[in-house]
């Protein structure tokens, strides 16, 4: 009696018991992408600023410039990578894009708010970003089949960024 040869799939499948987690940045779906898009953009974008703050003499450019790289840059890739990797099942659509949308709005709003000195508008981007990360959060909630560990640490990591926002929030309104 001779033994079938191995399939592709079966190759498929023994690679992907063999790996812990997904590749970080080989997104599931198109949606997921835009996480590397949108950050890699930011992160420019903060390049930019920078490049300009001094020839300028903007006061608060080294902010904006720290801003866009940390928070719109490399935190929105950070998070949708950590997410695309610790979800068995990649998020729905509108889940995917509730959090780009808030996460890209609020950072966008704090900015704005920031540079205009309006507290309120701040608040509102704060918030905007509070759901970001409840989004998150949820999507990686349930049914998890990941390195406990990995899951355990992402978690503690988003809730240290929603309370770290309120913080933040009280600092814009003592320095308006």
């Amino acid at each position: 009696m001779t033994e079938a040869a191995p399939t592709d799939e079966d190759a498929v499948s023994a690679r992907e018991r063999a790996l812990p987690l997904n590749p970080p940045l080989r997104f599931g779906n198109g949606l997921e992408s835009l996480f590397l898009v949108f950050g890699t953009t930011a992160i420019i974008a903060g390049g930019l600023v920078a490049a300009v703050t001094g020839p300028l003499q903007w006061e608060r450019g080294s902010w904006v410039a720290a801003f866009l790289v940390l928070v719109g840059g490399v935190a929105q890739v950070a998070l949708g990578a950590a997410q695309h990797a610790l979800t068995p099942r990649h998020p729905s659509p509108a889940t995917v894009v509730t959090e780009l949308l808030a996460w890209n709005l609020g950072g966008a709003a704090v900015i704005v708010g920031t540079l205009v000195r309006m507290p309120l508008v701040v608040d509102a981007g704060g918030i905007l970003l509070v759901v970001a990360l409840v989004a998150l959060l949820r999507a990686v909630r349930s049914g998890a089949a990941r390195p406990r560990w990995a899951l355990l640490t992402y978690r503690c990591l988003l809730v240290v960024l929603i309370v770290s926002i309120p913080i933040g929030l009280v600092l814009a309104h003592l320095r308006a």
